[in-house]
């Protein structure tokens, strides 16, 4: 398909900044994420990816630039209205009750109900046929939809999350640093679900301070260094080991690696003359 006719992105971000007081957190961002598409937002803390996540998710309003949604332009001004927009967030607390079960979290809010004035009540045996449903179209097998969550382990918990936005109406899904606290096994379970999301036709920002993650499920990054974007590149355009020297700022990377090797050196001098 050619560019002239393609579909506008399902979101696009252009010249972001805010501010808080005096402090800059975020200055002239732009990037965008289409339909089918894995776009990774990479920075290592401090870096500005919590304020472009919450500015995206409606919760904060950016001082300057605008924000288009499948090319209109919007002012989303609540987490609410960017929902109701298709925007999705899957926070790391994953906004999860761990005492309750796994279909009681999963319709948290949004219960589907039998019975009429007074004698409406949650209609569990619906519940648990949507859930269900929605798990396997992921490829995510649970034992027991009654089961508390807390008993799950964190990517279980995580490929949850993430149905439970696609089935809600997520057109765009943010994940924020959903690999973070978990091994390797979990984290490869949980990129194996962004996939699915992808799959599915689900826009997914995967942002994340890991690049060997991001470098395995992503088609497009975008790189942040103390609130400033350092560019967007496609896995053509920039290799794995260039991403992780933007990602921590080259100078900076070859200025430690200059000194960690004198200080490796001086300390085999150190040893040998003790010898």
């Amino acid at each position: 398909m050619s560019e002239a006719v393609r579909e506008p992105p399902l979101l696009e971000v252009e010249g972001l900044a805010r501010s808080f007081g005096k402090v800059s957190a975020m200055e002239d961002v732009s990037m965008s994420v289409r339909a089918g598409e894995v776009m990774c937002v990479l920075g290592d803390n401090g870096a500005g990816k919590s304020t472009l996540i919450k500015t995206l998710s409606g919760v904060h309003l950016p001082d300057r630039g605008r924000m288009l949604i499948s090319g209109e332009e919007v002012r989303l001004k609540s987490p609410r209205e960017a929902r109701a927009r298709g925007i999705a967030t899957v926070y790391q607390d994953l906004a999860m009750v761990p005492m309750l079960s796994i279909v009681r979290n999963f319709f948290m809010g949004a219960e589907p109900m039998k019975g009429f004035g007074p004698f409406r009540r949650f209609d569990l045996a619906a519940a648990d046929a949507i859930v269900r449903a929605e798990l396997d179209k992921m490829g995510i097998h649970v034992r027991d939809t009654s089961e508390a969550v807390g008993t799950l382990s964190g990517g279980e918990r995580q490929s949850i999350a993430i149905a439970r936005a696609v089935y809600f109406g997520a057109r765009v899904l943010i994940l924020d640093e959903p690999t973070s606290a978990l091994g390797v096994k979990q984290a490869g379970i949980v990129l194996r679900y962004v996939a699915q999301a992808r799959a599915r036709g689900c826009g997914v920002i995967l942002v994340t301070h890991n690049p060997h993650h991001a470098w395995l499920i992503g088609d497009r990054f975008t790189i942040l260094n103390r609130g400033r974007s350092q560019g967007t590149f496609s896995k053509e355009q920039i290799t794995r080991e260039e991403l992780i020297q933007r990602m921590a700022g080259g100078r900076e990377l070859e200025e430690l690696t200059h000194e960690l090797g004198e200080l490796t050196r001086g300390d085999k001098r150190l040893a040998a003359s003790r010898e």
